[in-house]
């Protein structure tokens, strides 16, 4: 077996053999969006693994654990890190198989890790505080164009259910909120596939004023929202202090304050609208319906729910 690929293209003979061989715990392949989850998993690692002078056949499991201390590894939960402990114990008892490595230093750390037994409660905002918030994003005579732009940003949060990091990339092209009806485009990206979200009518005139707004202004490139003097994206620490300042505007209080619960806001009231599940899973960007089972789970039994939402 030629085993020359995984020295001197690791990218490449990972990718060929999750094709060709690679399977779950059940034996069974992979899903199309697993494997692009896997690949992007093997890369960071790969580079984590460059950065430090070590490689596939030479890394330890003080390696593995110094993963969780880079930027980015310090924010993965526990349940990420199980998966990335998971992904690292198949890849080297196949290494060991192929005589790549001599030993597999996942598998201890496999042993000794546990998924969560449990998820945090999400938080989301209230249907009257929802309200609240609906209203302010609504444009007032008065705004200057900071206010504005905030208020835009956050309308696009509550009312498309988007991500930060798709709100930090969304282009004034994808936004049409003149359209009938009125939509966001999202792109692919990473494991998601190109969705296309429709706007909530409480977003529509903040979205469309702002567009008209920013196309007087002098801002390099075409992101939606972004640094007016260098045309870059905004930072995700910038989006989250204009949720945080919007939400404290509507004396909302909660133990996280950032884009993220207007993500779980959106869908929130898209199963109380008598959406699906899976429909709202799909609005969301979402494979699983997991996310939406949990939300649905904070909704109580005498609400409106239609056909189809109950779990």
């Amino acid at each position: 077996m030629d085993t020359s690929l995984w020295h001197t293209n690791p990218t490449a003979a990972y990718a060929d053999w999750q094709a060709r061989e690679a399977a779950g715990a059940d034996r069974r392949p992979f899903s199309a969006r697993s494997i692009v989850q896997h690949r992007a998993m093997f890369e960071h690692f790969r580079r984590h693994l460059l950065e430090r002078g070590a490689t596939l056949a030479s890394f330890g499991p003080e390696h593995i654990a110094a993963l969780w201390h880079t930027r980015a590894g310090a924010r993965h939960g526990v349940a990420t890190r199980m998966r990335y402990l998971k992904l690292l114990d198949r890849l080297c008892r196949h290494l060991v198989a192929i005589g790549v490595r001599q030993t597999n230093p996942a598998a201890p750390l496999v042993r000794e890790a546990h998924w969560p037994e449990g998820e945090p409660e999400p938080i989301f905002l209230p249907e009257a505080a929802d309200a609240c918030l609906q209203a302010w994003v609504h444009p007032a005579p008065a705004d200057d164009l900071s206010q504005l732009r905030s208020r835009a940003i956050v309308a696009l949060f509550l009312g498309t259910g988007i991500t930060v990091a798709e709100g930090c990339a969304a282009m004034v092209g994808d936004l049409h909120p003149e359209a009938a009806p009125p939509y966001l485009r999202v792109p692919a990206h990473g494991a998601r596939d190109t969705r296309t979200v429709h706007l909530a009518p409480f977003a529509v005139p903040i979205l469309a004023a702002w567009q008209q707004r920013r196309a007087t202004l002098p801002i390099a490139g075409d992101l939606i929202f972004s640094m007016q003097t260098t045309g870059q994206a905004m930072t995700v620490k910038t989006l989250g202090v204009i949720v945080r300042a919007a939400l404290e505007a509507i004396d909302f209080s909660a133990a996280d304050m950032s884009p993220r619960i207007l993500r779980n806001t959106f869908c929130r009231r898209q199963l109380l609208a008598g959406h699906a599940r899976d429909d709202v899973s799909a609005m969301l960007g979402l494979a699983s319906p997991r996310t939406c089972d949990r939300i649905a789970a904070t909704i109580a039994d005498d609400a409106p729910l239609q056909e189809g939402i109950r779990l």
